[in-house]
């Protein structure tokens, strides 16, 4: 079953974005953090992730959003405050619309949560820093099968589960 990594705002942090990405490394097909690492894209913390720039990041070489397709999936990677994520998900919907992506994860707000909007998802990992959602700092793994019925699964920093999980499918419900 394929699956993707997915965290976001970590704010200088180094040793736990190493401590994740080793961890899941040979686990996952995929690792994306949605910005504000505050590192530079050439970092070794940062090596192997599709990346998007957030608004504490620096680097001139980060792009502003990603998109790619892994086993199928096409993913749409942004921070999201360029999209004015924290008010609504349509500008946001609309970007993905145009590059047909069927996955959307973005950060900015650090706050974790998911959404379905007609037939894409959105996913916001939280932050695995400074949550601001009265939660512990959160990171995610979204995982699909072939008949393309995903589940994502939130971890606190300690790698355990927490009470955050959704299982979808991006089909049109009838």
């Amino acid at each position: 079953m394929p699956s993707v990594l997915i965290l976001s705002d970590s704010h200088g942090l180094t040793d736990e974005v190493k401590e994740i990405k080793e961890k899941y490394a040979h686990q996952v097909d995929g690792m994306i953090h949605c910005g504000d690492s505050e590192l530079n894209l050439h970092d070794k913390e940062l090596e192997g992730f599709y990346y998007a720039k957030g608004n504490v990041d620096f680097d001139s070489g980060m792009e502003e959003e990603q998109a790619f397709t892994i086993e199928g999936v096409t993913f749409f990677v942004t921070h999201g405050h360029l999209f004015n994520i924290k008010s609504t998900l349509m500008p946001l919907n609309y970007r993905a619309e145009e590059l047909g992506a069927d996955v959307v994860c973005f950060g900015h707000s650090h706050m974790a949560g998911a959404e379905k909007v007609e037939n894409r998802l959105f996913i916001n990992p939280g932050s695995c820093r400074q949550p601001r959602d009265h939660r512990e700092p959160t990171y995610a793994i979204l995982s699909w099968n072939d008949n393309r019925v995903f589940e994502l699964q939130y971890y606190n920093m300690k790698h355990k589960p927490v009470d955050l999980k959704l299982q979808t499918t991006l089909r049109s419900e009838v």
